[in-house]
This record gives structure tokens, sequence and C-alpha cells, in this order.
């Protein structure tokens, strides 16, 4: 909570609060005081600066003047009024039930928020070595028209020891690039055919219509020393693709968002147990990623499929259970379903973005005191270690 004092903004402070000036409110802490004081005397800002208030335990907002009580607020009664035009707008424009949930999650004062716990040294470069030989693997980073998200997936293979190459579906279809040239295949993520057909769909069809693109895309898939990843439109896509690739029968399609909403927001994942190549010894690790998409929810063709499932990503709470309400789930896939992993696990889809986070400087948080390298860049040298 906060006690908030008046006592140096005059006899009318009200015209202080209300005017059209700039300013800012800085939170200091005690042990830092006197430094920020100093800062503000060195810039000549001390006439304009005033103390006027202290972070409290008590979940509550006072207003004091001369010792007076001016107003008092319980947090809960001002949350309430500052969310409740947004969880109504809300309720009105997306799917009801979503946004109590979200209100619902905003309002639990004690929740822990988002956990950082790799279960793996995230400064081990487990890739090193095989980068010292000089060998680099070619991947190639797939895009077709409306997809973006190719230069940060090409970043984090090159980071990773690859040789990462742009391929356009056009340059399959015109022969002037063929699968068989590259260890691994990425499809990435974005909105291809502006998602007219259905997320990824149009993408997928332009190869199952195509008979020399089909065969050369199962003779890929086929092949035990390929890897293929598949991220948000590119899962999209190779869930289509899935009577192609073996071991994948099992993988959902990917329908609207329950909220009815496009999705873009920092989450909580849990990394499960499978036979994914990409997440090798990261199994158990709750982590942060980015999520941004219109179409997440799996929709299984049957329970049998579903059981089968070779999940290697769950949205989680933060006891790593997984995540049934929004926007934890943001998507509402069931059991927070988000990635997936062939039989062998050399094809992976998920719908979260580990390629735009794999520098701790691209997340929006993290903890204090970690390097440069996020806990995301070990999927890719994990991939780099798999090609030897």
């Amino acid at each position: 909570g906060l006690e908030i004092n008046l006592d140096g903004w005059g006899e009318n402070p009200l015209s202080t609060l209300f005017t059209e000036e700039l300013g800012a409110v800085v939170q200091v802490p005690a042990s830092r005081r006197a430094a920020f004081a100093d800062l503000i005397a060195r810039h000549n800002l001390t006439h304009c600066a005033q103390r006027i208030g202290e972070v409290i335990a008590a979940p509550r907002i006072r207003v004091a003047k001369g010792g007076a009580t001016l107003a008092e607020w319980s947090w809960e009664t001002l949350f309430d009024a500052w969310w409740s035009t947004t969880h109504a707008m809300q309720r009105r424009r997306d799917e009801p039930a979503s946004a109590d949930e979200e209100r619902d999650s905003a309002r639990d004062f004690d929740a822990p928020g988002l956990q950082w716990r790799p279960s793996f040294d995230i400064d081990d470069d487990i890739a090193a070595p095989y980068i010292a030989t000089g060998a680099r693997p070619r991947v190639a980073i797939l895009r077709e028209q409306g997809v973006n998200g190719q230069v940060e997936m090409a970043a984090a293979f090159h980071r990773a020891g690859f040789e990462a190459v742009d391929v356009h579906m056009s340059d399959l279809l015109g022969d002037r690039r063929q699968l068989a040239d590259f260890r691994g295949l990425v499809a990435c993520g974005g909105f291809s055919y502006g998602d007219v057909l259905g997320a990824g769909r149009g993408w997928a069809v332009s190869v199952l219509d195509h008979p020399r693109l089909r065969d050369d895309f199962a003779a890929f898939f086929a092949r035990e020393d390929s890897f293929t990843l598949g991220v948000c439109n590119g899962c999209q896509m190779l869930s289509s693709l899935k009577d192609l690739i073996p071991g994948a029968a099992h993988w959902p399609r990917f329908l609207r968002n329950r909220s009815e909403q496009y999705e873009a927001r920092l989450v909580q994942v849990k990394v499960e147990e499978s036979p994914s190549l990409f997440f090798a010894g990261m199994a158990g690790s709750l982590l942060p990623v980015v999520v941004a998409h219109g179409e997440g929810r799996a929709a299984f063709a049957s329970e049998a499929d579903r059981e089968a499932a070779n999940v290697c990503l769950r949205y989680s709470d933060a006891e790593g259970q997984p995540a049934t309400r929004y926007p934890a789930n943001p998507n509402g896939s069931p059991d927070g379903i988000t990635g997936l992993a062939s039989s062998d696990g050399r094809a992976t889809i998920l719908m979260p973005h580990p390629e735009r986070v794999f520098r701790n400087a691209q997340l929006s948080w993290h903890p204090d005191m970690v390097g440069e390298a996020s806990p995301w860049l070990r999927m890719f040298r994990n991939a780099r270690v798999w090609c030897r």
C-alpha cells in the first residue's frame, strides 16, 4: 500500500495534483535516498522535487495532510474502480468467462507471478565444442507470403552454430532450393496468406496440392538425419502436414483462441519430459516466453490422440501445474498443451516464440543478475549438439 503526505504541497494541493505540467513519481529504496537527493541537486531540481509518501505493507492507500486523513481506500476498492471499465468492455467484446478470469487473476495480489526456474545451467554453452570445429549445418528458414518471424529465427540458429538460409516457398516451387540440401527445416511465425483459409492452412495446402513439393517434404521428414521445427504459424502449418511426418499422427489442429482475441503477451510454460531433440535436458523448467497468435487452441481428433500426444510444452501456473484459466492459458488449450513432438523427437511444433526471447534483453521481464543468453537459447544449442 501507500501512505501519501501532502504537507509539502502548499495550501491547495489539488491545484498541483491536477496541473498539466510534466511530472513523475520516482520510488527510491531507503538505502539510495541520499544518492537520489544528490542527483536531484546536481541537476538543479531540488525546488521541484518533493517527498510525497512511502510504501507500506498494509494493502491500503491513505492520503493525509497536517496529520489528518483526507481519504483512505483499500487496495481492492481502488483496483475494482480502475478495472471496472476494462472488464465491462472486455465482457461485451470478448468471451465473457475469459474476461472474468483475467480480472480475478489480476485481483489476486498474493499471486507469485512469473517463475524463472531453469532445470539446467543457462550459461553452459553445450554447442561450443561443435561450433569450434568450424562446421555449420545448414538449416532452411522457411517462409511464405505474410510470414514475419524469419529474422529472429535465423539469428537464434546462427547463434547456436548453424548456417541459416533464407528459403521462400517460391524458391522450392521454382526448384531454386532443394530440401535435400539441408539438415534442418524451420517453419516460422507470422500470418501466411493472411490466415484467410485458417491459420497455416493455406501454406500447408500449397505443399499438399503440389505433387513434387509433397514428395520433397515427405522425403525430408523421413530422413533420419533431418530435424523440423514449427513455431506459431509454422506450428499450425506443420500440424496440417502431420500425415507426411513420421510419428505425428496424434498432433492436433489449432483453432481460434477461447478468448476470441489475438493474444500477445508474456506467459509461463513448463518444459515436459518428451522425445523432442530441442528440449533435451530441459524437462522441469518453468520459464517465461512470448506468445502472439489468434488461433492457438489445440483441438485433438480424439481423446486417444490427446492421451498419445508427446507434449513438450505446457502453459503452467507457479507450481508447475497445467494452467487451465485465462490468461495463464491464453488460448484455452486442454491441459495447457502448447508444444508437441513426433514420436522420435525429430519434429517439434509449438505456439510460443522462443526465437523472440533467446537473449535476455528481448524479455520484458527477467530476474536481476542474469547473463546475456536466456534459457531459450538452449533449445537451439540442443539442435546443434544433435547434429554433431
